[in-house]
């Protein structure tokens, strides 16, 4: 290793995050002190910190007005469909109207939704779901099994290019077993299966969604009012809701398509919106210096990364794969990126967050002289072509050449090509064979990995395909034995970090930006937004 570009990481501003949002009253003081209590800080002095403030509790919640968002990540490509659906806006105003079988609390543990209770066989083949009885489509239409057969079906279909098709392969069967009740069977044990039907693109919809798929038609707490792709996505409260106490204060939401960082924050500023995504971390201070504004951060399963096709050259060829690993200043792009604002990664898409993560994995440091030496291995001479835009992540373009310059430090030539924001998600990420682009983790390491890893997973964004990964992904899935199944995961991250064509430096924090008046913000490591989930559980305080 080589220690002249080793630099320390500056101290994780969470806590001083934390101790704002505590006194705005937009965290409770029990949660506080367990978010304090996991960053290491001692009870003691974690309630210091605090003493003499009165806290706000959240409060109860207020109903009406219209709450508005300024999100990055629209297009005009976007569809309601929700098999289609790849970026942040499309996950929060899908969250809104739509809802899954199930859903993973913050805490990574399963919650019901839609089915009321989960049961399996002893083998964790057969599953029975029983579903809530009373709840209304936005069509004025029950939900019964044969909506939740149909909805799964379709996923299931090769032709429906879901992106949940990489969990669906698994399954053998689905079918109604009663009006309320539906039995999911698997090709093999699947301890995970309740987790992996929390995935957003499984929208229960009316008749599976085959009649229109994109019609908007959920169970969710709002209903579709306005749908322009790349523009704004309104949805006002349905009467009808089945959970109108937890979900669904507002009596309208409104998502305005905001890519500009800038203009992100000043559109807060003015009060035109009450919440906006990705703030960047560099304007972190600033922000948190503009009157009736509160930033929250959540770090999670969330990763910034450079995915590359290991079947298309140059990068079929592991030499100069590893070459680009290791010409990578991870703790250097940490510290000038995100500002602190996450942690170093280590070419493997888990991190602590998750549950058996494999310890013991040696760290990849910044090496010029190992990079270069696997990079005159590879034969390859000519520029290697990273694309990058602002919408890939915060900072992707700055981050891109970093990049560019450390692999200059190990005579590797880079050439960066910037792209435009729109199409960047339907052109770029998993068509062109090296780019820019972000995951906002799953929450189990199965799902992360039969998501976007295993060879018939539809979003393999680096192309590895491994029929001896597939064979060690199929094995931990249905190991109940928890030691044994930690040795697999650990087998896998080996894998994917030594052989596959992920180039993952860092695990950014979610940092997103609220007005001091929204009330029910709540930490959720799950994803962006409240893992979708803000437009939804927040409310407009009078």
């Amino acid at each position: 290793m080589n220690k002249a570009h080793h630099h320390s990481a500056p101290m994780h501003p969470t806590l001083d995050t934390l101790t704002q949002q505590a006194k705005q009253g937009t965290l409770s003081r029990r949660d506080f002190m367990r978010h304090a209590i996991a960053l290491g800080i001692a009870a003691p002095f974690a309630g210091s910190l605090l003493s003499g403030q009165a806290f706000a509790n959240t409060g109860t919640p207020q109903r009406g007005g219209i709450l508005k968002a300024g999100m990055q990540g629209g297009e005009s490509t976007d569809s309601l469909d929700p098999a289609s659906w790849t970026s942040q806006v499309q996950h929060s105003f899908g969250q809104s109207w739509g809802e899954a079988l199930t859903n993973v609390s913050p805490e990574g543990e399963l919650t019901p939704r839609l089915a009321e209770s989960v049961e399996s066989s002893s083998d964790a083949k057969t599953w029975v779901f029983k579903l809530r009885r009373g709840v209304q489509f936005h069509n004025g239409q029950e939900m019964t099994s044969a909506d939740v057969v149909a909805t799964l079906e379709r996923h299931s279909n090769e032709d429906s290019q879901s992106g949940a098709l990489g969990i669906m392969r698994g399954i053998e069967s689905i079918r109604a077993t009663d009006t309320y009740e539906v039995t999911i069977v698997t090709l093999e044990p699947n301890a995970d299966l309740p987790f992996l039907l929390s995935d957003y693109h499984l929208m229960i919809q009316p008749g599976g969604g085959l009649d229109n798929p994109a019609a908007g038609i959920g169970t969710g707490p709002y209903k579709v009012v306005e749908f322009q792709p790349g523009v704004r996505q309104i949805a006002e409260r349905f009467d009808g809701y089945w959970n109108p106490d937890e979900y669904g204060f507002a009596d309208q939401i409104e998502i305005t398509i905001i890519n500009d960082p800038t203009a992100r924050i000043s559109a807060l500023q003015s009060g035109q919106v009450h919440m906006i995504n990705r703030v960047e971390p560099r304007v972190v201070e600033m922000v948190q210096r503009l009157p009736n504004i509160v930033i929250n951060n959540t770090s999670g399963r969330a990763q910034y990364v450079f995915p590359m096709h290991c079947d298309t050259a140059p990068f079929d060829n592991n030499d100069l794969r590893l070459a680009l690993k290791y010409a990578i200043n991870r703790e250097d792009m940490v510290e000038r990126i995100l500002r602190g604002y996450g942690s170093v990664g280590n070419d493997f898409p888990i991190n602590a967050a998750y549950p058996l993560f494999p310890a013991g994995v040696p760290q990849r440091e910044f090496d010029p002289e190992r990079a270069n030496y696997h990079y005159k291995k590879s034969g390859h001479s000519s520029p290697i072509v990273l694309r990058t835009s602002d919408v890939a992540f915060p900072g992707a373009v700055d981050a891109a050449q970093l990049f560019q310059q450390n692999c200059a430090e190990a005579g590797i030539n880079m050439e960066i090509r910037r792209e435009p924001s729109d199409g960047y998600w339907s052109e770029v990420w998993n068509k062109q064979p090296f780019c820019a682009s972000y995951w906002s983790g799953r929450p189990t390491q199965d799902q992360m990995y039969s998501t976007a890893y295993i060879s018939s997973a539809d979003w393999n964004d680096t192309r590895f395909y491994r029929d001896d990964f597939d064979a060690l992904a199929r094995e931990a899935r249905g190991e109940l034995d928890q030691a044994r199944r930690a040795e697999l995961y650990h087998d896998m991250a080996m894998m994917v970090r030594d052989e596959g064509g992920l180039i993952l430096p860092m695990f950014n924090d979610y940092i997103e930006a609220t007005l001091s008046n929204v009330g029910g913000w709540s930490a959720n490591p799950m994803g962006e937004m409240m893992a979708g989930f803000a437009l939804s559980k927040c409310w407009l305080a009078s």
